[in-house]
């Protein structure tokens, strides 16, 4: 096994001598599988022939412990027959790779090699030595000059492998540990990172690693760890994703082993995924809301701990009561985020939030044919809202919807408007458009995209769709059938409202006054944001680097705080029929006139202005 999987010069050296004689037919590993061995052996059996002018693809087999042993060998035998792909436990490699990097079983298994490249999704990929620079170790044997006593000045602990902690901890020195005379470039420093360099044979976890802190100084690395120093100008954020990836079982895959010992120099090649300005933001957030609960923990265990502290039983039970009710009150309130309906009532944009109230109202109220079009309802416009933001967005981007066309026939033709077939097809574009596709990740119409991703949601869509079709054609439940429909049809609508639940991070903004200021080159804004089932909510205000902002049109905020337009996609204002605050979007243009609909009631607002059908114009809906 060493001679295929070590770094060391002397096998890539033998590798190379080998290969310039010989063509590798098949390596076959085992383990636990040679008698007089110790079970945990493992070994590496290679079969050759002398070499040819055409070389043959090499064929790498597993051998799998407490398996089926007909089924292993029926898996071999499809391997040999191969000439490319995978089996349950091996494949083939077509292109021979560089024998100097070592030949563990895991290391161009086309399943590693594709989560390799994967990596890249999280934003984008460096190596643990553009990070990291290792810190020189003290070998207990080459080094034994230095071995001293805690006894010498100036001596310092030495950290082995079996003191770094999976819980990410270094123990605290045993009577057996070791005392060095450390030279400087041997010293730790707070914040190295510190990792085991030997792991048993068949250890299914990641890295074993710790950060060092000042409490575990003064003190030097051996040789059975590895330590990494992060570079100058490598910040926190960074390190820590660094130390979660490590920690993980692909990490170690793909550093390798060299027999049960990590290699320094595939550890520093080790990719590394970096995460973007979304992730890191939502590592910061996340990082918040951890400190936050454990502020919580600490507070309700410092009131537990004062109970018999009190002077009197009586003085000690209304401290409990009074401080414990806040405590508890928090608690309740994350809780209610877990419920799908309360997070759709408070955090969703006010035009669905407004709608799933009514919904969840007339499912209360006994009235089945109410209940059954309240949830029909509920789906279009969360169809609808989110079809016309990935209109706005992609006005944006300069991207045209083949979807409009029909959309604009519609309008132009002042008959009927736009309906849930033609939301579908512009959300439906938005997941195939390769044009989309290749927007930054971070991107909110990569959100749009995924609504429909799987066939779950795609499926419950189309029954939706296929219910509404047959409300508009009066193809009516029947009465006995109804709650039956009302349940199925709410569970679909569950399932969609659930893919939508990105809406939360995407808050509706509405624009009451813009103030903008040249000397500072910001504009101060002040907004309202309709997120939550009223309309009726506190005046915010904002600085906004930016000058081209439209008092009283809505926006919507993404993730990174910057704003888009929606209009004319959505426009924002008191609807002359039940004069509520209400957002509407184009429904038909009959002659000089633009019909606007309230996607909260469904009632209409006739638009003289020239501007209004200029806007549709400058964006292809007219």
């Amino acid at each position: 096994m060493e001679l295929w999987s070590s770094v060391a010069p002397w096998a890539a050296e033998l590798r190379r001598d080998l290969s310039e004689r010989w063509d590798t037919l098949l390596l076959l590993y085992s383990t636990g599988l040679i008698g007089g061995f110790h079970t945990s052996f493992t070994a590496a059996t290679a079969f050759f022939r002398v070499k040819a002018a055409h070389r043959p693809p090499l064929k790498v087999f597993q051998v799998p412990r407490r398996e089926d042993e007909s089924a292993v060998v029926k898996d071999f035998e499809k391997l040999l027959a191969r000439e490319g792909g995978r089996t349950r436990y091996g494949y083939v490699i077509r292109e021979m790779p560089q024998w100097e990097e070592g030949f563990d079983f895991d290391r161009y298994d086309p399943v590693v090699l594709k989560q390799r490249a994967d990596l890249a999704g999280f934003g984008s990929v460096s190596t643990m030595g553009d990070l990291f620079d290792v810190v020189a170790r003290i070998h207990t044997a080459g080094h034994s000059k230095l071995i001293s006593t805690d006894a010498e000045p100036g001596a310092v602990r030495l950290v082995g492998g079996r003191d770094v902690q999976r819980d990410g901890t270094i123990a605290p020195p045993s009577d057996v540990a070791y005392w060095v005379r450390a030279q400087p470039e041997h010293l730790l420093a707070p914040g190295d990172l510190i990792l085991r360099e030997i792991y048993a044979p068949g250890d299914p976890h990641g890295f074993c690693l710790a950060e060092v802190t000042e409490q575990d100084l003064p003190a030097a690395a051996s040789h059975t760890t590895i330590v990494l120093r992060p570079k100058a100008d490598l910040e926190s954020q960074r390190i820590g994703f660094a130390m979660m990836w490590l920690r993980t079982p692909l990490a170690r895959t793909l550093a390798g082993t060299s027999g049960v010992h990590v290699s320094v120099k595939n550890l520093l090649t080790l990719p590394v995924p970096q995460p973007d300005e979304a992730l890191e933001k939502a590592f910061d957030e996340l990082d918040a809301v951890r400190l936050r609960l454990e502020e919580w923990q600490l507070e309700a265990d410092s009131l537990l701990g004062s109970v018999f502290m009190h002077q009197t039983p009586a003085q000690a039970r209304l401290e409990i009561i009074d401080k414990g009710r806040a405590l508890r009150l928090r608690v309740e309130a994350a809780s209610l985020l877990d419920d799908l309906g309360h997070t759709i009532r408070t955090r969703f944009p006010y035009p669905i939030a407004s709608r799933w109230r009514e919904t969840e109202a007339q499912l209360s109220a006994g009235d089945p044919r109410a209940a059954y079009s309240a949830v029909l309802d509920t789906a279009e416009i969360l169809l609808c809202y989110v079809a016309q933001v990935a209109l706005a967005l992609g006005r944006e981007e300069d991207l045209n919807f083949g979807a409009v066309v029909a959309i604009k026939g519609k309008l132009t033709s002042g008959r009927s408007g736009p309906g849930f077939g033609d939301w579908v097809a512009v959300l439906d574009e938005s997941a195939t458009s390769r044009r989309l596709r290749n927007l930054p990740t971070e991107h909110p119409l990569q959100d749009i995209r995924a609504l429909f991703a799987g066939s779950e949601a795609t499926n419950a869509r189309q029954r939706l769709y296929g219910r509404r079709n047959d409300e508009a054609h009066l193809r009516r439940i029947d009465s006995i059938d109804l709650p039956g429909a009302i349940q199925a049809a709410f569970a679909d609508l569950t399932i969609l409202t659930d893919r939508a639940r990105f809406l939360a991070d995407l808050p509706l903004l509405h624009l009451t006054d813009v103030r903008w200021d040249t000397l500072e080159r910001t504009a101060l804004v002040h907004f309202r944001e309709l997120m939550g089932d009223h309309p009726v909510v506190p005046t915010k205000t904002m600085a906004v680097p930016r000058n081209d902002l439209e008092k009283g049109s809505l926006y919507m905020r993404d993730s990174g705080h910057q704003l888009h337009l929606l209009r004319p996609f959505l426009v924002g204002q008191v609807c002359p029929v039940c004069r509520t605050w209400s957002t509407f979007h184009v429904d038909r243009v009959p002659g000089e006139a633009v019909l606007l609909k309230s996607l909260e009631h469904g009632h209409i607002f006739r638009d003289h202005s020239p501007a209004m059908s200029a806007a549709l114009s400058g964006v292809g809906l007219l």
